[in-house]
């Protein structure tokens, strides 16, 4: 009978080790949850929303990306006969855009570079 009774015990040490979290193994868990978010908007509808702000334009670039901590699709919007382009942030979780604003050619060129500059993203074993 006493190995039943080990058994039980070591059984209830594990399980409560499994459920209880430290503080760094919390933040851990929500850094994690975060860089794994999901869409929950789909490319479709979100591209349907940016071009309901620039009637007539031509989406020339796209890309889904984490911006100040929120996961959005950005959208560059050419609009024919304007210089520059329209870009289009779309929250990729609620649906609705969070920001609008024209880039001048200077501003693309600008950004493109800081783009390079960033070092490349670690990939998923």
């Amino acid at each position: 009978m006493k190995h039943w009774s080990r058994y039980l015990v070591l059984t209830l040490v594990v399980a409560f080790a499994m459920t209880s979290t430290t503080p760094a193994m919390a933040a851990t868990a929500k850094k994690h949850h975060a860089r794994a978010a999901r869409p929950k908007i789909s490319y479709k509808d979100a591209r349907t929303t940016a071009m309901a702000k620039v009637p007539g334009g031509k989406i020339v670039k796209h890309e889904l990306e984490q911006e100040q901590g929120k996961l959005v699709y950005s959208f560059d919007i050419r609009v024919p006969g304007k210089s520059g382009v329209e870009e289009v942030n779309v929250d990729a979780v609620t649906g609705t855009v969070i920001a609008h604003e024209h880039e001048t050619p200077a501003m693309e060129k600008k950004e493109a570079a800081a783009d390079k500059a960033k070092p490349p993203a670690k990939k998923k074993p």
